[in-house]
């Protein structure tokens, strides 16, 4: 099992990458009057159809050739339903995926959010052919990463380019500490 819930989003946004997905939204929500945190990822990519959706919880179903067990989404939900949370995943063929997981934030069994920022900045910096949309919230702050924006203002300049890829990560850096305040999420 992964040790940290941005591994999962990791994952499954690989999953949005290798499905051809042009668009990626991330979503992280944290709300302690709820005592509920839920992450969405959704894409625009190739979609699934209803069999492989039953399907793809299945530690022993994967579409790769490169090997015969896919852990990433099973372990996911796994670690969300272990957390008294819940997991779902809404797909249509040629329209894109929602992968929802939600968990009980004082769960003992919950594992930490983790480096969100590493996750986004790689995301972002290592598929630079596909929009990502980063949206975090914790109660009533939060703040917003669109890439679209980056490259409205940025043109051709490469996310990869040393000082674009450290923006990117103080951005997001400065704004998780801004919304997070003393709270480790």
């Amino acid at each position: 099992m992964m040790t940290e819930i941005s591994l999962n989003i990791l994952d499954v946004a690989e999953n949005s990458v290798k499905a051809k997905a042009t668009l990626i939204k991330l979503t992280v929500c944290a709300d302690f009057k709820e005592n509920l945190l839920t992450v969405v990822i959704e894409d625009n990519g190739c979609g699934m159809t209803d069999e492989q959706i039953k399907r793809v919880t299945d530690p022993f179903y994967t579409t790769r050739t490169t090997r015969k067990v896919g852990l990433g989404v099973p372990f996911f939900k796994s670690a969300a339903e272990s957390a008294g949370g819940s997991f779902h995943i809404s797909s249509q063929v040629g329209k894109g995926t929602a992968v929802t997981a939600s968990f009980q934030l004082n769960n003992i069994d919950r594992m930490p959010l983790g480096d969100i920022c590493a996750t986004v900045h790689t995301l972002v910096t290592m598929h630079e052919d596909i929009d990502f949309l980063f949206t975090y919230k914790v109660d009533e702050k939060g703040f917003v990463l669109d890439t679209r924006e980056f490259r409205e203002i940025l043109g051709d300049i490469s996310f990869k380019s040393f000082e674009v890829s450290n923006y990117i990560k103080d951005y997001l850096k400065e704004n998780l500490t801004a919304v997070n305040g003393e709270r480790i999420i």
